[in-house]
């Protein structure tokens, strides 16, 4: 098997190298991540042109770092610098978790829904955010539960996240989907030299739910989750809804 393992927390971030050594018993591994963190980088893409170079590491490790979003390493992977195919994608594991509404801003998530488009399985790796996050415990947790996931239909892309790690094992492993319920957001505020007011994004916590069945809760009560998310954006019902609406005075002005 051929491995593409990206993040968004740069090529050089300790979660990356710790699961590359887990990966590397199952396949054959291709790292290709940005040369810079990119935490939070979401989906976007990179316009400007694209620059890319060799990276060794020690213990005869190399990689192509990216000077680019995770986005782009997926992109810039398949199509120019692996000739051969990739049968699976892994991001991660990202420095905090990827749960809730977070998972649409997430580099890490985006690299992986970025292979879903290329109809690659993908897998995204997380650890819960800590003074001391345990990198090599949370890619040895994150191996055994890749090895339950495969092998992924192509295009299925699996969300994983693990609780702290440092001090305690986890409870266990649940599938759950991820909260839409958002979170209580905080920024703190200082002046600059000009007399502006500078906000800063200094963490959230998300909001209560009475359900302990979502990732957000689960991934709070010492579980390890696992969410299968999708691509398709689509409000199916809301469309079926739109098709019964009646657009002929709009069609009869389109009309020659």
């Amino acid at each position: 098997m051929h491995i593409l393992l990206t993040n968004d927390d740069g090529i050089f971030a300790p979660g990356l190298m710790a699961i590359y050594k887990q990966l590397r018993q199952i396949g054959d591994v291709t790292v290709v991540a940005p040369a810079q963190p990119k935490s939070a980088a979401s989906h976007s893409i990179s316009l400007d042109p694209l620059t890319y170079n060799k990276v060794d590491f020690p213990d005869n490790i190399s990689g192509y770092c990216v000077h680019g979003t995770p986005a782009d390493c997926v992109k810039l992977a398949v199509n120019t610098i692996i000739e051969s195919q990739i049968d699976l994608v892994i991001s991660g594991i990202n420095s905090g978790a990827n749960v809730g509404v977070h998972v649409y801003y997430s580099g890490t998530v985006a690299a992986a829904m970025e292979a879903a488009f290329y109809n690659i399985p993908s897998i995204a790796l997380s650890a819960a955010f800590e003074d001391h996050i345990n990198y090599d415990k949370a890619a040895e947790y994150s191996i055994k539960i890749i090895a339950k996931l495969l092998p992924l239909e192509p295009g299925k892309v699996i969300n994983v996240n693990m609780p702290p790690l440092s001090n305690k094992e986890p409870k266990g492993v649940l599938v759950v989907p991820h909260s839409v319920n958002g979170y209580h957001e905080k920024y703190s505020s200082t002046k600059n030299e000009e007399g502006q007011t500078i906000y800063t994004f200094t963490g959230c916590d998300h909001r209560d739910d009475d359900s302990s069945s979502l990732d957000t809760n689960s991934l709070s009560n010492g579980y390890i989750t696992v969410t299968a998310l999708h691509y398709d954006m689509t409000d199916h019902q809301k469309n079926l809804a739109l098709e019964n609406t009646d657009w002929n005075d709009i069609n009869k002005i389109s009309q020659p």
